[in-house]
């Protein structure tokens, strides 16, 4: 399991090395929390049997 993750950051409007804060299982999945270590703005990904993984990062 990776402790990095490169994904843009809204608040600091660019691509950044998200760090994983946390980590759980549910039963939908692996729950991964990851935040930016330049500011605040962290997201949830959840990743499951699932084609696409649901991400808090992401606007539906």
């Amino acid at each position: 399991m990776t402790l990095e993750l490169d994904h843009e950051c809204p608040d600091c409007e660019a691509d950044k090395t998200f760090y994983r804060a946390a980590s759980t299982t549910l039963h939908l999945g692996t729950k991964i929390k990851w935040h930016c270590p330049d500011c605040d703005y962290g997201f949830i990904q959840i990743n499951g049997n699932r084609e696409d993984p649901i991400d808090s990062s992401v606007s539906a």
